[in-house]
């Protein structure tokens, strides 16, 4: 796995994109940045087995190297399924295409898997029985989010289900400093430097852009799902999942 030393030399002052540069040491940023990575992964396994229907489509909408893709690949028992895993990275998903097909050829899985480079907000959702947003929908422009939502709602069965993961920030100020502050713990546990941090946060600023839990699910419901919950939360990051 290729260490993540980009902003040990990346000053910032460029908005945070997702390039070769990126795709090259992905897997160990997401390890070293997201904590409760892994477990919302091994989730979205146990929901594939649990919710995908034979005959149905999965969407993974930003899926980057595909982790979610083999999550779900492994998780489905029906037949006649069909993945579509979508991303506007030229990078991330000629590199998804390969770890995917290793992972497959590897495991002997069956599952179609569609690679579609396009933004998400252009994918058109029919006879979804699940949908995952794994670390997507906040870098999605604010005022598209709420239409995009409701149209992959539309485009899902009965029954289906919408896995969300998002970074969050706290509707209490106090709090949302404390979650910070325990993040950037985290990211020097994990042998970042304060530069490095810095420096990623300022690249990130205005292109992740963050909202509380409440408003996430508030427009879940008017989306048209019936249930939501936070699932998992690990500081000011969450993972939620909506019933269609």
């Amino acid at each position: 796995m290729a260490e993540d030393r980009i902003y040990k030399t990346n000053q910032g002052n460029e908005p945070f994109r997702f390039n070769d540069a990126v795709a090259r040491v992905f897997p160990d940023m997401l390890r070293r940045s997201i904590p409760g990575y892994a477990a919302s992964i091994e989730a979205i396994g146990s929901l594939a087995a649990r919710y995908v229907r034979a005959g149905t489509n999965c969407y993974d909408l930003g899926c980057s190297l595909g982790a979610a893709t083999i999550a779900m690949l492994q998780g489905i028992e029906e037949p006649g399924c069909r993945i579509v895993a979508v991303d506007s990275a030229p990078a991330m998903l000629e590199r998804c295409k390969q770890v995917v097909g290793q992972d497959t050829c590897l495991h002997g899985l069956t599952t179609d898997v569609d690679f579609v480079l396009d933004d998400i907000r252009e994918i058109e959702f029919v006879n979804a029985s699940m949908v995952v947003l794994n670390y997507t929908l906040q870098f999605v422009e604010p005022a598209d989010r709420d239409t995009l939502l409701r149209r992959i709602c539309e485009g899902m069965n009965e029954g289906g289900i919408l896995v969300l993961s998002e970074k969050v920030v706290d509707e209490n100020p106090q709090m949302e400093k404390l979650l910070v502050n325990l993040h950037h713990e985290h990211k020097r546990r994990h042998n970042y430097s304060e530069l490095e941090i810095s420096r990623k946060r300022a690249a990130l600023e205005n292109v992740l852009v963050p909202e509380t839990v409440a408003a996430h699910r508030a427009r879940l419901q008017a989306a048209g799902f019936l249930h939501s919950a936070v699932w998992l939360r690990y500081f000011n990051f969450v993972s939620i999942v909506a019933l269609r």
